[in-house]
């Protein structure tokens, strides 16, 4: 038998059907019985809403009031009322099992499915299995019109079927003409059976997944804004309804380990991904979410993994992980089971917990644990932020793809960092940042925080060939990010006012860019932190007299070092040679990097001591064969390095120190007294890509 259903919500009606997350209002049903091609009686119910705010396409269609509505019965009491009157219709028909049919999949899987596990009542087993009339129709007359441009009404005239639908109520119209369709699909024209249902997963299924699998890009989304407590079943009662693959849920992690809010799932084909993409800002709680394509390399790059150890502890089926972090670095597996004790009892002792460690085989404080229930998993939540020996640990569900990416992510760091090919000393060529009062340059101000070199080549048109060699000088901020400054230096100052003219409040992406004359003065107080504006030059801190140290001339015109991304040095090019007693008109040539794109940047700096004037992180570096590398280093350049003894690294400092404190800490030790400049701060750009703590250099 086929219970033949039907229904409408307070919002969208047809392809939208629940995609907007209104209520059901409606529900109209029929038995029908296949071998003998009788009916049962016809059945329709209104269901109150808990928002009777209906939209202005459900009144229309419809014909249904408020009014109406708050005289009926709540959902649960409607469903409870369907399951009693179908069996009584069974019995009358000789009949005593049933599958439900609907005019697509939109209102069991997109509407019933997802309310009532918001409102947390569970359905019966008749709701997750059901036959698509418009898959079987299509089935059985393979030239009618494909599956997603199906209707009623199109598969009515399809047959020929004189049915108006003007003379019946809504809903009943509805479900007489389905039963009429699948009275002539039962003909002997056709005999179709009725063999394959529509099946909705009971619950998600947990899983590992192989970076060697191969995963559809079709099947794939990414899910944005989820609370961070939020779980792999937590995000299967969002998809309530729809068909997740196996282990299909990868909750994404941030660069410190900690769940960022975003989650890539997986569906078992196409069809279940479409209608998953309909739920975009759907809630969850009082959170909307955000749902959008993605691909299988990202969902890969996510859940899959390549370890055998963590394949075997993910092997066991249907378990409740549960991340632990914060374990002290010499706990055991007897500590951790100690911990837990016997009110949630690991699957398998010891085999259900496993240790996260680094490749050498330290610990990292992190471990998974696996339940057998969500009873034990429980258990062990309340633990949260108790103590095992002197540490408080942290305790969070977890996920299959969880786990692939803590271990990827700690077995991937290296035991010691790859530093980067050598680089060869060349001779800087001979230019130099302007100095003088002629208004030769350019200022841009507000570009986009996206905007390279290039984009700024693009914008200058035509005015490009009029640029000085490595005239670009992009202007970074504090943190090392672009400041959506930048200037440029022209062959003349006439070059310098037609641009001004020709490029100021020009469109560059989606902002306009301001263009001013200004000088190689001007310039240079803005490069070293100075403010240029209405009201003339303000200068940079390390300009007042009072603030400057002795040996140091304020805004001296120093040798400019050129950098690519000004974040990648070898510490010895930071490093000039020696100082010694002579004459400075007797040293020899400084030895810089020259980097492979012409292009600068420099921090707007404000430290009251810089050293050199440009930022030490205005350092770059060409990789070269070794074979340069040998003949650079016989070559009769200035050493690299200054003599043994010169020169001394300090790593460890509080980040508050001051050079009254390094040299109070160097006190009865000998150094050039007056070689302030010696000691040179490493920026927090160039820090944040070895990861280094705070360091200066004394020479």
């Amino acid at each position: 038998s086929l219970v033949v259903l039907f229904g409408a919500t307070a919002g969208a009606y047809g392809a939208k059907l629940g995609s907007d997350e209104r209520e059901l209002i409606l529900l109209v049903w029929q038995v029908v019985d296949l071998q003998n091609k009788k009916v049962g009686t016809l059945h329709k119910s209104l269901v109150k809403a808990d928002n009777l705010d209906l939209s202005d396409q459900c009144r229309e269609v419809s014909g249904l009031t408020p009014e109406g509505l708050g005289k009926a019965e709540p959902l649960d009491r409607v469903l409870q009322q369907f399951s009693q009157l179908v069996s009584s219709d069974l019995k009358v028909l000789g009949r005593s099992s049933y599958t439900l049919c609907s005019d697509g999949q939109l209102l069991i899987r997109q509407v019933l499915h997802p309310e009532t596990s918001k409102k947390n009542f569970l359905l019966s087993d008749c709701f997750y299995s059901f036959y698509d009339l418009r898959k079987e129709f299509h089935t059985c007359y393979p030239s009618s019109a494909a599956v997603k441009d199906q209707t009623i009404k199109t598969m009515a005239e399809y047959l020929g079927l004189g049915t108006d639908e003007a003379e019946e109520d809504f809903g009943v119209w509805q479900v007489k003409t389905m039963v009429a369709i699948i009275f002539s699909m039962l003909s002997e024209d056709c005999n179709h059976v009725f063999s394959e249902p529509e099946t909705v997963k009971h619950k998600y299924e947990t899983g590992p997944c192989s970076k060697s699998e191969t995963v559809d890009s079709e099947t794939v989304i990414r899910a944005r804004g989820l609370p961070w407590q939020s779980s792999d079943q937590d995000i299967a009662r969002f998809f309530k309804g729809l068909n997740i693959a196996k282990g299909g849920v990868a909750l994404c992690l941030n660069s410190q380990g900690r769940r960022n809010g975003e989650a890539l799932v997986r569906f078992v084909n196409s069809e279940q991904r479409d209608l998953a993409l309909e739920r975009h800002k759907h809630h969850m709680g009082s959170r909307y979410i955000e749902v959008y394509k993605a691909t299988g390399e990202e969902f890969l790059k996510i859940a899959g993994g390549t370890s055998n150890e963590v394949a075997q502890f993910l092997s066991k089926e249907n378990q409740v992980i549960i991340r632990m972090r914060g374990l002290p670095f010499t706990a055991t597996q007897e500590d951790v089971l100690g911990f837990l004790g016997p009110e949630c009892p690991v699957t398998g002792g010891k085999e259900g917990l496993l240790f996260v460690k680094y490749p050498d085989g330290r610990p990292t404080g992190d471990a998974f644990v696996l339940f057998s229930c969500e009873e034990y998993a429980q258990n062990a939540l309340k633990k949260h932020k108790e103590i095992l020996g002197k540490r408080y640990i942290e305790l969070f569900r977890s996920t299959a793809a969880e786990v692939q990416q803590v271990l990827n992510r700690y077995m991937s760091t290296p035991l010691i960092p790859t530093l980067p090919t050598p680089i060869i000393p060349v001779i800087p060529p001979p230019y130099t940042i302007a100095t003088g009062s002629v208004r030769d340059c350019v200022r841009l101000r507000g570009l986009p925080y996206t905007a390279g070199i290039d984009d700024i080549l693009e914008f200058m048109g035509d005015a490009t060939g009029d640029i000085k060699p490595h005239g670009v000088h992009m202007v970074l901020n504090q943190q090392g990010r672009p400041s959506g400054d930048a200037f440029i230096q022209m062959k003349s100052a006439d070059k310098a006012f037609m641009v001004a003219q020709k490029c100021h409040k020009k469109m560059m992406k989606d902002r306009y860019v301001e263009v001013f004359q200004c000088s190689g003065e001007e310039m240079n107080f803005v490069l070293m932190g100075g403010t240029l504006n209405r009201s003339g030059l303000s200068p940079p801190p390390c300009k007042l007299p009072c603030l400057s140290p002795p040996a140091y001339a304020a805004f001296q015109t120093a040798a400019v070092i050129p950098a690519e991304a000004a974040a990648l040095y070898q510490p010895q090019a930071l490093l000039p040679s020696t100082r010694t007693p002579q004459a400075s008109a007797a040293a020899p040539p400084t030895v810089t990097y020259y980097p492979a794109q012409a292009a600068q940047l420099y921090m707007n700096y404000t430290a009251y001591y810089p050293s050199p004037p440009v930022s030490p992180t205005t350092v770059g570096y060409i990789a070269a064969p070794p074979g340069a590398v040998a003949a650079a280093a016989t070559a009769t350049h200035t050493p690299i390095l200054p003599q043994p003894g010169a020169l001394v690294r300090m790593q460890g400092l509080p980040y508050n120190t001051g050079m009254k404190e390094i040299l109070s800490f160097f006190q009865g030790y000998q150094y050039a007294p007056d070689d302030y400049n010696g000691l040179i701060q490493l920026s927090d750009q160039a820090r944040s890509v070895l990861q280094a703590p705070k360091e200066w250099v004394c020479l």
